[in-house]
């Protein structure tokens, strides 16, 4: 049985636009057990929610995840991991880039690789403090600008990161993760053993495994537009064109489309198609192919 539940995009206030890209406002009810396959990313997940809890399951490591919570911070993944819950929950998910997130949590996120967090174990209590006023707030409006108004403050009160390191993140981000880590280091005048490490104490990753993940995220996009990933010499039904992994075509059972996954390789910045796969089978779980053919299927 498929879940039951409704979402709500909250715009932050204008000054917060720079660091916050929107709030997600849910409402779910999970009558069955759900459990989603969550991908990695060069971003920190911050839920803060009511009701039912959810487990956290990272299936490399069982110590790194979180069970039984409603609120979780969860830092830059480089692999992916489980959600499962069951009930009624409700909340709000900001998905923040990890040097925002540094400075709001005020902790480096070299603490947080690879870990789902409760926020009742982060220091100074204050998302526990912030997520008990969202669930007594009535009405979204009025919970997104209560996140405004605290995220506008603790970011005030926190010390901006280092300009180079900031200009070296969004470098990277710009290009795509197509630009030479060489490159960076050189352009900051800082050694590659220097910037790997300012990268894994405030990004949480070093900047090569950054640059992948950013390949990777761009890829992943792609799967919510099939149109953008077919290939040229693509026939839906016919196989035609160079070898190409299948997936049914969305809207069409029964349909199979061949998609030019070489192709998104190439304009995603990979070596070739099965580097890209093998980034798919490490951040996703699964294959390009099999994940765009859950989603057409409405899993």
């Amino acid at each position: 049985m498929a879940p039951v539940g409704e979402m709500v995009l909250g715009l932050p206030d204008v000054r917060l636009r720079p660091f916050v890209d929107r709030y997600v406002g849910y409402r779910e009810r999970a009558d069955v057990p759900l459990v989603r396959r969550e991908s990695a990313g060069v971003f920190v997940v911050l839920i803060l929610g009511w009701g039912a809890p959810l487990d956290v399951t990272d299936p490399r490591n069982a110590e790194r995840g979180a069970t039984k919570v409603d609120s979780f911070v969860a830092g830059t993944f480089d692999g992916w991991c489980t959600t499962r819950t069951v009930g009624v929950g409700e909340g709000v998910e900001l998905l923040l880039a990890p040097l925002t997130a540094r400075r709001l949590l005020g902790l480096p996120l070299s603490e947080l690789t690879n870990r789902a967090v409760g926020v009742g174990q982060l220091p100074g209590h204050w998302l526990d403090r912030l997520r008990d006023r969202l669930a007594e707030t009535a009405g979204w409006p009025d919970r997104f600008a209560l996140l405004d108004r605290v995220l506008a403050g603790r970011l005030a009160a926190s010390p901006p990161v280092d300009a180079r390191l900031d200009w070296a993140w969004r470098w990277l981000v710009a290009c795509g993760g197509q630009g030479g880590v060489g490159v960076l280091a050189h352009e900051l005048g800082w050694s590659r053993r220097h910037l790997a490490s300012r990268f894994r104490q405030d990004v949480g990753l070093p900047p090569k495994m950054v640059a992948r993940l950013l390949r990777f995220q761009q890829a992943y996009a792609a799967l919510t537009d099939v149109g953008a990933t077919i290939g040229p010499n693509a026939v839906a039904g016919t196989g035609a064109g160079p070898p190409t992994e299948s997936a049914a075509g969305a809207g069409s059972p029964g349909v199979t489309r061949a998609v030019d996954w070489a192709a998104v390789a190439a304009r995603c910045g990979y070596y070739d198609q099965s580097h890209l796969i093998r980034d798919f089978h490490q951040f996703a779980g699964a294959t390009p192919a099999a994940l765009l053919a859950a989603r057409s299927m409405g899993g």
